[in-house]
């Protein structure tokens, strides 16, 4: 099962390269983020023409996350469910059947900028409510994959130039001391399992040729709980697709499980 993540920036102003993508790639599950659209504006013909059962989370103009698969889906949930107020579409989960179920979630995490703002402090409280939510979906013992734009820089090696990142929220000590405890609760960081070369960036700016001189930073992640690691075939990073005519800022990342 080859699972992606995705912030496609906009799914129906990219529409075309998204959906290059898919006839392409052929993933078995994608996690979308950042859809920008509600619901009934997400465009689900084209995917469900190549074969994909969809599950939308959205909100207009802003966040909303998506799961397609071409398996059923079964057990969504939308948002955390600890009860919460959200107004932000961030979080979407579902079972993907099969003779061993998945348990997969696209998340898109708060940005936080600037730092010192309440948007800062509601980056680290939902930070703090994933981890919670985390924590109970281990104790099910099942393959889960929690997937995303977790908008976190986890180490200086995950940026090329970790001094730009210095005052930005994505790199704060209290945003990486939080998913290292999200982490810590048993959950692996895919791409460091399978592979953990570094330059693997995921995204790059639109400004100031940030591609072109490499100037990229590792924010989208995928964490697998330890029955799905004893799973894992490969970690894929498609940077190819950054090059591709009207491009998201972000490129997919491709987990592959033997299930």
């Amino acid at each position: 099962m080859r699972i992606a993540t995705w912030n496609v920036n906009s799914v129906n102003a990219r529409l075309e390269t998204v959906v290059r993508w898919f006839e392409a790639c052929q993933p078995d599950v994608a996690c979308l983020q950042e859809i920008k659209c509600v619901d009934e504006k997400f465009p689900a013909e084209p995917f469900e023409r190549l074969g994909y059962n969809l599950a939308i989370h959205g909100q207009k103009s802003y966040n909303g996350v998506a799961i397609l698969s071409k398996r059923p889906l079964e057990d969504v949930r939308r948002g955390l469910p600890d009860g919460g107020e959200d107004e932000q579409s961030r979080y979407l989960e579902a079972v993907v059947s099969g003779p061993t179920p998945v348990r997969v979630a696209s998340i898109y995490l708060p940005n936080g900028n600037p730092i010192g703002t309440e948007k800062f402090a509601y980056k680290l409280a939902w930070m703090a409510r994933l981890q919670a939510h985390a924590r109970d979906l281990l104790q099910f013992e099942e393959p889960l994959v929690l997937v995303g734009d977790y908008n976190v820089i986890p180490e200086p090696r995950d940026a090329e130039y970790p001094d730009n990142w210095k005052t930005d929220a994505l790199f704060q000590t209290e945003s990486r001391e939080a998913f290292r405890a999200l982490k810590w609760l048993g959950l692996t960081d895919a791409y460091l399992e399978a592979d953990g070369a570094p330059g693997a960036y995921t995204f790059w700016d639109y400004q100031a040729g940030a591609r072109q001189r490499n100037n990229g930073i590792r924010i989208d992640h995928a964490l697998l709980s330890a029955q799905a690691v004893d799973r894992l075939v490969g970690v894929s990073i498609h940077r190819d697709v950054r090059g591709w005519e009207k491009p998201s800022d972000h490129v997919p990342l491709v987990v592959e499980l033997d299930v």
